[in-house]
Parts: C-alpha cells; sequence; structure tokens
C-alpha cells in the first residue's frame, strides 16, 4: 500500500507496510497513531484488515481531511476482541481514555444544568444540578442554558406547593417559613404534612418536567371540579389558579406529532471537518427544547460519527425516550438497540424515517444543525478576523491568539485582591482564569499590587506554562509603566506585546476608552475600528467582573468570621461546623436557641454564648429562646 513519505521516515514506512500486511481479518479495534506515539483515531472493525488498508487505497482519500489523517500516521496497534459487540465497547472506552483529536468527543454533560428531584427524601425538592449521578434521584433536563433551567423552577414554585428549603430533609422550625404563609408550600418543616399529600404534589412536578401536559391539565381539572362538587371552594380556586397556569404554558409550546410519544430527533450537518448535530425533544408530542452539538474536526464516515454520537451521548443522559429517530442508519444499529434498551430498561427503537410525520422531523432537525453550523462559522470567522485587526491596529509584534488582561480590587484600602481573564482565539477560557489574594503590597497601592500579581503570574517557576501573545492591564500610563517594569525585571519584556486600557475622562469631554502601548506619549485611536476597541473592551469588562466576584466573597468571608469571631465557645473549628450545618451567616442568626444548640458539635452553653452575642449586637433574627 503506498504511504505517504513526506512526515513519516522511510524506515516508519516500511513498519507501516509490514503492518498492514499482517494485519488479521478479524473483529477488534484499531488505534492509529503519530510519529511521537500519540493516538490520532480509534475505531473498530468486524473486519480489520478490510477496515484498515480501505484508508491507503485511493478510495480512502475522498476527502481532504481523511488525507490529512493519513499523512500524520505513523503506526497502528490493533486489539482483537471475540465479538463486534466486544468492540464496540472497547472501542468506547479507549475513546474517553485517551480523547483522540480525530475522533468524536462528546463535552462533559456537568457544563449543563438540569433539574434532579431527590426521591430518597419523603418530601423532596427540586434543585439545580450540572451534575448526573446515580444516588436513586430523578433528573430532567439537561435545559440549553442557565437562564432557561432557572426559568423552568420559578415556574414549578410558583404553580406546585414543593418544598423550596436545601438540604435532603427539611429542617425544623418553629414558625412557618414565608412560602407556607404564600400558599406556595404545603410546610413541612413546621406542620405534619401526610407523605401522600406530598407525593401527590411530586407526581404533578414529574408530569410537568416529562412534557406530560395534558395529562396533567385533565388531573388538575378533575380535583378542581371535585373541589366544587364538595363545595371546598377554597381548594376549587387554588386547583383553578394552577390549571390556568398550566394552559398558558401549554399555549406556548410547540407541538410537532399527533401520536404524543416521547422522542428524540437528530439532524446532522458537515461542512469541511467541521460537524454539528442537533438534538430535538419532544415529549408528549410537544418539543421541550433542542440542543446543538459542534465538533471542529473529525475523519468519522457519516455512519461512525451518528453511531459514536448515540453511544456517548446516551451514556449518561438523564431520560432516554422511546424513540431515536436518526438521518440515517448507524453502524451497528442492532446493538445500539439493545444497549439503550438496556440503559432505559425498556425497548428503544433506532428509526431512519423516510416519508411521512418523522421524516419531516429529521429534516427539521438537519436544517436547524445546518443554520447553527453556519452561525457557528461565520462566528470563527469573525473571530479570527478581530485578532487580525487588533493586530493591525495596534501594530503589534504577535497576532493575540492568547490574551491576558489583569485588573485589581480592593475596599477603603483592604482586602485587596486581582484577577486575571483569559481569551483564546477570540473566546473567553475561563478555566484558564486565575485569583490572587493580595500577600504582601499594601492593598490601597494599587501599582504595588499590580507588581506583585504580574510577578506571581509570570515568575520563572511559571516560565514552563503557557505565556499570552497580548498582556492587557487595566489603567492608564502609571499601570503600563509597572507592568513594563516587571516584565523587564523577569527578563518578559520581549516574549510578547503589551497595552492597558484606560476608561474615558469624562470632565475631559473624552468620548472613549484609551488604549496605551509602551514607549508611546499619546494612546492609539481607533475611532475608525470602534468594533476593535470594542473587543478589547470586552475582555477588560470580563477581568474586571471576575475581580468583582472575587472581592465580593472575600468581602463576605470576613465579615463572617468577624460575626462569629470573639464569642466565647466559638473557635473556627465550630465556625465551620455552623455555616456548613445552616448553609449561611442569615440562617444562623434565624436560628433559634434550640436549633443552635442541636447543631453538630454545639453545646448547650457555647449556643447559648452565640445566641446572646447575636441578640446584644441586633443581628439575631429570631428572638425566642
Amino acid at each position: 500500500m503506498p504511504i505517504p513519505s513526506t512526515i513519516q521516515p522511510e524506515t516508519m514506512k516500511i513498519e507501516l507496510q509490514k503492518k498492514l500486511a499482517s494485519l488479521p481479518s478479524a473483529p477488534g479495534v484499531y488505534l492509529m497513531k503519530d510519529a511521537k506515539g500519540r493516538i490520532l483515531y480509534v475505531g473498530k472493525a468486524m473486519d480489520l484488515k478490510k477496515r484498515v488498508t480501505s484508508y491507503f487505497g485511493k478510495a480512502g482519500h475522498k476527502d481532504l481531511k481523511t488525507s490529512v489523517l493519513i499523512e500524520k500516521i505513523a503506526g497502528i496497534e490493533t486489539i482483537l476482541t471475540n465479538t463486534e459487540k466486544e468492540a464496540l465497547i472497547l472501542e468506547s472506552n479507549l475513546i474517553k481514555r485517551h480523547r483522540p483529536r480525530y475522533n468524536v468527543i462528546l463535552k462533559d454533560d456537568k457544563r449543563y444544568p438540569c433539574l434532579c428531584l431527590n426521591m430518597k427524601s419523603p418530601y423532596p425538592n427540586l434543585t439545580i444540578t450540572r451534575k448526573i449521578q446515580k444516588d436513586g434521584g430523578l433528573y430532567f433536563g439537561p435545559f440549553s442554558s442557565a437562564g432557561a433551567v432557572r426559568k423552568t423552577l420559578k415556574l414549578i414554585h410558583r404553580t406546585f406547593k414543593l418544598r423550596k428549603c436545601r438540604g435532603t430533609n427539611p429542617k425544623s422550625r418553629d414558625r412557618p417559613c414565608l412560602n407556607f404563609q404564600m400558599g406556595l408550600c404545603l410546610g413541612p418543616c413546621s406542620r405534619p404534612v401526610d407523605p401522600a399529600q406530598y407525593q401527590a404534589v411530586v407526581n404533578e412536578v414529574i408530569l410537568f418536567l416529562k412534557g406530560r401536559m395534558p395529562a396533567l391539565i385533565k388531573n388538575v381539572r378533575d380535583e378542581m371540579e371535585s373541589a366544587a362538587a364538595r363545595q371546598d371552594f377554597e381548594a376549587a380556586a387554588d386547583h383553578r389558579d394552577r390549571l390556568f397556569a398550566l394552559e398558558q404554558t401549554l399555549e406556548k409550546q410547540v407541538a410537532t406529532t399527533t401520536d404524543f410519544k416521547d422522542r428524540d430527533v437528530v439532524g446532522m450537518a458537515r461542512q469541511g471537518g467541521a460537524t454539528l448535530i442537533m438534538v430535538f425533544f419532544i415529549r408528549g408530542g410537544f418539543l421541550l427544547g433542542t440542543r446543538p452539538f459542534y465538533f471542529p474536526e473529525t475523519v468519522a464516515s457519516d455512519r461512525e460519527l451518528v453511531s459514536s454520537f448515540v453511544r456517548q451521548y446516551y451514556e449518561n443522559a438523564p431520560f432516554i425516550p422511546k424513540e431515536v429517530l436518526l438521518p440515517l442508519a448507524p453502524e451497528h444499529k442492532a446493538l445500539l438497540e439493545v444497549w439503550l434498551g438496556k440503559q432505559k430498561g425498556k425497548k428503544v427503537y433506532i428509526m431512519t424515517p423516510q416519508r411521512g410525520e418523522k421524516a419531516s422531523l429529521v429534516e427539521m432537525a438537519a436544517r436547524n444543525a445546518e443554520k447553527s453550523l453556519l452561525e457557528h462559522s461565520n462566528a470563527a470567522i469573525g473571530e479570527e478576523e478581530m485578532l487580525d485587526r487588533i493586530q493591525r491596529r495596534l501594530t503589534l509584534q504577535r497576532r493575540p491568539e492568547r490574551i491576558e488582561c489583569f485588573d485589581l480590587s480592593n475596599i477603603a484600602g483592604t482586602e485587596g485582591v486581582g484577577a486575571m481573564a483569559v481569551f483564546e482565539r477570540g473566546k473567553s477560557a475561563p478555566r484558564q482564569y486565575r485569583k490572587y489574594r493580595i500577600k504582601r503590597a499594601p492593598a490601597a497601592d494599587d501599582y504595588a499590587m499590580l507588581r506583585e500579581v504580574l510577578a506571581r503570574r509570570y515568575k520563572e517557576g511559571d516560565a514552563r506554562q503557557t505565556l499570552p501573545d497580548l498582556l492587557m492591564v487595566d489603567g492608564g500610563k502609571g499601570q503600563l509603566n509597572t507592568a513594563v517594569a516587571v516584565l523587564k525585571a523577569l527578563r518578559l519584556d520581549d516574549a510578547f506585546d503589551l497595552i492597558g486600557i484606560a476608561k474615558k475622562d469624562q470632565e475631559r469631554d473624552e468620548t472613549e476608552d484609551k488604549i496605551y502601548k509602551p514607549g508611546r506619549k499619546n494612546p492609539v485611536n481607533l475611532k475608525k475600528d470602534p468594533e476593535a476597541l470594542l473587543f478589547l473592551q470586552r475582555i477588560r469588562d470580563e477581568a474586571h467582573r471576575y475581580v468583582i466576584t472575587y472581592h465580593r466573597k472575600r468581602r463576605m468571608m470576613t465579615y463572617r468570621r468577624s460575626t462569629l469571631e470573639g464569642v466565647h465557645g466559638i473557635g473556627t473549628k465550630r465556625q465551620a461546623q455552623l455555616l456548613k450545618h445552616f448553609g449561611s451567616l442569615k440562617r444562623i442568626k434565624a436560628a433559634s436557641f434550640e436549633e443552635l444548640s442541636s447543631a453538630p458539635g454545639m453545646t448547650r452553653p457555647a449556643a447559648r454564648s452565640l445566641f446572646e452575642a447575636l441578640r446584644d449586637s441586633g443581628e439575631c433574627i429570631n428572638t425566642s429562646v
């Protein structure tokens, strides 16, 4: 087989040819590696020899992305399995372990919010979580955004009398909370509530979250009519209000099918090496939401891609519908159906409809996938163009692929902190953000704080870390000159570009923020390119948001310590136990003497000291003893 020799040495080419010739015609998994031994792609096959050699024949160069992969291959490792099913499982495990560049790899679902009902409690509550666990809870979602899940939770709390307090079980209270007094909760924290009555509310919430709106509306209407028939007009009015809220919600939902079944619909679009898969979530015949999955580059065929997506997505999905509609038949369809059925506990059908209502749904999902992929591509092009414009407008030595921006914060010269926001290829990279608590510099001296933060970030011990192409500091010439001095002392003055961004001075009738560069007296004029200035302002504002959030957290920690410190019998350990048990300082202040004394690690004398200290300072909310 002809092997490209532009990258691999002649010896590697010979070894690869020998490996291809000796491949067995048996089921198994193959791992393609580059010259450094890094795994590029993991695949499976019923016939390893036939599948792997197909990459190196003339038919294996149908597209550019496959040709690029072939040029990088320096070695192939194979693992034989007894059956096709074993190969399927092994391939999935190897992809998860090695995360090869050219395989389809889904992002961690912890990043997407879900709603969880803790069914182990006699009085379950609904919480937002980003991590799905096998803890007996019921999970609903994932939702497309944190805003969407909070909006749904707010609607549920307003419509159903589910408890709003945190924790596995409601904490005992002497008096009912405000939600009970407003008729929004049954009040299991302060009064006996029949678990069966509470479970009826939970069942309604489950119907709502599963999209069973028609069935739920019928149940509420029946309850309203039954209450009216027995002349319980207060209960009837309560059911009427819920019925009205649910009917309004139903009107906003989009009906997509007439059979009212649960199904997921998958659409796919490809452009060059990029792929976008769009999933429609249809519950009870209504479209509840959509979710896109973007893959920047993969060499998998359409069938391989769909098969890999189904395996990875439904492995941890909170809900698996009875039907999954796909744009084309995946590899190993029968095996996937068996695996999905095992995950769900019931039979699951994979369908590739060609006509009718279901085919229209797949086509609609594909159109939405094409639209999202186009938007994603245009956004990526716009970001790349912006980086070129920034380099040109500011006459930078390097293209600013990685930008680091620093900001500082303090209050009345105390609790000084710094923070670094990072943007890579025009997008924020929150996982690389850094926070700095000022240790040596006076919090009232901005220049000293900036020196400390920059020295800690770019000290020699961090030299092996990724350095930026552009460093931004929030401030004018003073902050910029401070940064220049620090980088010069660290011998990094030529390692990357540096700018300062200062806010406009309205007293001088300035109309825009100013960009300063080292060695230049006047700011750079960006009036002809306001979008470039807006881009830099966005980075500065993100650093400011991050440092302010950190500073507020530090102030709150100091406030908590100052409130609990100095109380006889309340040391550091008890402070931590109290905050962990009650969840917040506000709840500690609202606790009664009995609640304080029954907290873990507390004694009655210590509880008495704390209760009296809070009462004497006027911070005690609950004055009952």
